[in-house]
Protein backbone atom coordinates (compact mmCIF):
# COMPACT_ATOMS: atom_id res chain seq x y z
CA UNK A 1 0.00 0.00 0.00
CA UNK A 2 1.57 3.03 -1.45
CA UNK A 3 1.17 6.91 0.22
CA UNK A 4 -1.16 9.23 -1.52
CA UNK A 5 1.15 11.37 -4.14
CA UNK A 6 2.20 14.36 -1.90
CA UNK A 7 1.11 18.09 -2.21
CA UNK A 8 3.75 20.28 -3.74
CA UNK A 9 6.59 20.60 -1.23
CA UNK A 10 10.54 21.41 -0.72
CA UNK A 11 12.87 19.31 1.13
CA UNK A 12 14.01 20.88 4.19
CA UNK A 13 15.79 18.55 6.73
CA UNK A 14 17.19 14.63 6.27
CA UNK A 15 17.61 12.35 9.31
CA UNK A 16 18.91 9.41 8.83
CA UNK A 17 19.16 6.85 11.38
CA UNK A 18 21.40 3.10 10.82
CA UNK A 19 21.62 0.59 13.41
CA UNK A 20 23.41 -2.83 12.47
CA UNK A 21 23.65 -5.90 15.17
CA UNK A 22 26.59 -7.57 15.07
CA UNK A 23 27.77 -11.02 16.79
CA UNK A 24 31.83 -10.56 17.80
CA UNK A 25 33.81 -13.53 17.83
CA UNK A 26 34.00 -13.25 22.06
CA UNK A 27 31.09 -14.33 21.92
CA UNK A 28 29.29 -10.57 22.82
CA UNK A 29 27.14 -8.17 20.56
CA UNK A 30 27.71 -4.85 19.44
CA UNK A 31 24.81 -2.76 18.70
CA UNK A 32 25.65 0.03 16.33
CA UNK A 33 23.78 3.66 15.71
CA UNK A 34 24.38 5.98 13.33
CA UNK A 35 22.05 9.78 13.67
CA UNK A 36 22.95 11.99 10.59
CA UNK A 37 21.32 15.01 10.49
CA UNK A 38 21.69 17.39 7.12
CA UNK A 39 19.60 20.32 5.54
CA UNK A 40 18.83 20.90 1.91
CA UNK A 41 19.79 24.81 2.46
CA UNK A 42 22.19 27.21 3.17
CA UNK A 43 21.85 28.42 7.04
CA UNK A 44 23.79 29.98 9.63
CA UNK A 45 24.50 28.23 12.93
CA UNK A 46 25.31 30.47 16.32
CA UNK A 47 28.87 28.40 17.13
CA UNK A 48 29.79 26.96 13.16
CA UNK A 49 28.65 29.64 11.31
CA UNK A 50 27.24 29.09 7.59
CA UNK A 51 27.09 25.62 6.97
CA UNK A 52 26.82 24.05 3.23
CA UNK A 53 23.69 22.59 1.72
CA UNK A 54 24.11 18.98 3.08
CA UNK A 55 26.94 19.49 5.73
CA UNK A 56 26.20 17.42 8.71
CA UNK A 57 24.26 19.30 11.93
CA UNK A 58 24.63 15.99 13.63
CA UNK A 59 26.84 12.54 13.01
CA UNK A 60 26.97 10.97 15.65
CA UNK A 61 27.44 7.28 16.28
CA UNK A 62 27.10 4.89 19.82
CA UNK A 63 28.39 1.48 20.35
CA UNK A 64 26.39 -0.68 22.73
CA UNK A 65 28.39 -3.91 23.77
CA UNK A 66 26.17 -6.46 25.07
CA UNK A 67 25.81 -9.85 26.67
CA UNK A 68 23.36 -12.45 25.80
CA UNK A 69 21.45 -11.63 28.61
CA UNK A 70 20.99 -7.75 27.16
CA UNK A 71 23.21 -6.42 29.55
CA UNK A 72 25.35 -3.47 28.59
CA UNK A 73 28.91 -3.99 28.84
CA UNK A 74 30.24 -1.41 26.97
CA UNK A 75 29.46 1.60 25.52
CA UNK A 76 31.07 4.34 23.12
CA UNK A 77 29.83 7.44 21.44
CA UNK A 78 31.90 9.37 18.83
CA UNK A 79 30.30 13.08 17.89
CA UNK A 80 31.94 13.51 14.20
CA UNK A 81 29.52 16.56 14.01
CA UNK A 82 27.61 18.50 16.44
CA UNK A 83 26.40 21.71 16.69
CA UNK A 84 27.87 23.05 19.81
CA UNK A 85 30.98 22.60 21.62
CA UNK A 86 29.28 21.92 24.86
CA UNK A 87 27.72 18.33 23.30
CA UNK A 88 31.02 16.82 24.10
CA UNK A 89 30.50 17.40 27.58
CA UNK A 90 27.58 14.53 27.26
CA UNK A 91 29.41 11.36 26.38
CA UNK A 92 30.55 10.45 29.75
CA UNK A 93 27.13 10.79 31.14
CA UNK A 94 26.75 7.61 29.06
CA UNK A 95 29.20 4.98 30.84
CA UNK A 96 26.31 5.01 33.44
CA UNK A 97 24.83 2.56 31.48
CA UNK A 98 26.90 -0.04 31.87
CA UNK A 99 25.51 -2.94 33.67
CA UNK A 100 21.78 -2.12 33.15
CA UNK A 101 19.88 -4.00 30.78
CA UNK A 102 17.89 -3.83 28.05
CA UNK A 103 14.18 -4.90 28.22
CA UNK A 104 11.48 -3.92 30.39
CA UNK A 105 12.08 -0.31 31.73
CA UNK A 106 15.05 0.73 29.22
CA UNK A 107 13.29 3.51 28.44
CA UNK A 108 13.05 4.46 32.18
CA UNK A 109 16.61 3.69 33.07
CA UNK A 110 18.09 5.78 30.00
CA UNK A 111 16.13 8.89 30.90
CA UNK A 112 17.26 8.58 34.64
CA UNK A 113 21.16 8.15 33.48
CA UNK A 114 21.33 10.50 30.65
CA UNK A 115 18.21 12.37 30.46
CA UNK A 116 17.83 16.13 30.27
CA UNK A 117 21.49 18.08 30.56
CA UNK A 118 23.37 15.35 31.97
CA UNK A 119 23.03 13.91 28.35
CA UNK A 120 22.71 14.50 25.06
CA UNK A 121 19.22 14.06 23.09
CA UNK A 122 20.62 12.80 19.73
CA UNK A 123 22.50 10.05 21.47
CA UNK A 124 19.81 9.04 24.15
CA UNK A 125 17.15 8.91 20.91
CA UNK A 126 19.22 6.43 19.65
CA UNK A 127 19.34 4.24 22.43
CA UNK A 128 15.65 3.12 21.99
CA UNK A 129 15.61 1.68 18.47
CA UNK A 130 18.76 -0.01 19.15
CA UNK A 131 17.04 -1.75 22.03
CA UNK A 132 14.86 -3.08 19.09
CA UNK A 133 17.81 -3.67 17.09
CA UNK A 134 19.43 -5.90 20.00
CA UNK A 135 16.45 -7.69 20.91
CA UNK A 136 16.41 -8.72 16.62
CA UNK A 137 20.26 -9.59 16.89
CA UNK A 138 20.42 -12.06 19.58
CA UNK A 139 16.62 -13.25 19.59
CA UNK A 140 15.41 -12.99 16.26
CA UNK A 141 14.88 -15.73 13.81
CA UNK A 142 17.15 -17.98 13.56
CA UNK A 143 19.40 -18.97 10.74
CA UNK A 144 18.00 -20.53 8.09
CA UNK A 145 19.68 -23.59 7.79
CA UNK A 146 18.08 -24.61 4.09
CA UNK A 147 15.82 -27.91 6.03
CA UNK A 148 11.79 -28.18 5.46
CA UNK A 149 11.38 -28.05 9.27
CA UNK A 150 8.40 -25.36 10.10
CA UNK A 151 10.01 -22.70 12.10
CA UNK A 152 9.56 -22.88 15.82
CA UNK A 153 10.84 -20.55 18.65
CA UNK A 154 11.45 -21.18 21.88
CA UNK A 155 11.49 -19.37 24.97
CA UNK A 156 10.22 -16.19 26.72
CA UNK A 157 7.77 -14.26 24.42
CA UNK A 158 7.01 -11.79 27.03
CA UNK A 159 9.15 -8.95 25.03
CA UNK A 160 6.88 -9.41 22.14
CA UNK A 161 3.42 -11.22 23.02
CA UNK A 162 0.49 -8.89 22.73
CA UNK A 163 3.09 -5.95 21.80
CA UNK A 164 0.92 -5.56 18.65
CA UNK A 165 -1.63 -6.95 16.35
CA UNK A 166 0.32 -9.87 14.09
CA UNK A 167 1.55 -11.38 18.16
CA UNK A 168 -2.03 -11.38 19.44
CA UNK A 169 -1.63 -14.17 22.24
CA UNK A 170 -4.96 -15.91 20.32
CA UNK A 171 -4.01 -14.56 17.15
CA UNK A 172 -2.60 -16.84 13.54
CA UNK A 173 0.74 -16.08 14.28
CA UNK A 174 0.90 -17.25 17.46
CA UNK A 175 -1.52 -20.23 16.77
CA UNK A 176 0.77 -21.24 13.98
CA UNK A 177 4.37 -20.80 15.57
CA UNK A 178 4.39 -20.74 19.28
CA UNK A 179 1.01 -23.11 20.08
CA UNK A 180 2.24 -23.22 23.66
CA UNK A 181 1.87 -19.53 24.24
CA UNK A 182 -2.05 -19.03 22.97
CA UNK A 183 -4.10 -17.02 25.97
CA UNK A 184 -7.02 -15.58 25.15
CA UNK A 185 -6.96 -11.85 24.69
CA UNK A 186 -9.77 -9.46 26.19
CA UNK A 187 -10.99 -7.43 23.46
Amino acid sequence: MALSAPAPRRLLHTRRIVCDGFLREDGLWDIEARILDTKAYRYREPERGTREVGAPVHDMVVRLTIDAQMVVRGIEIEMAAHPYGACLGAPPAFQGLVGKSIGPGWRKTVQSCVGGVAGCTHVRELLFPMATVAFQTIQGWPADDGGDAPVRVTGDPKGFLNGCRAWAADGEMVTRLYPHWIKPVER
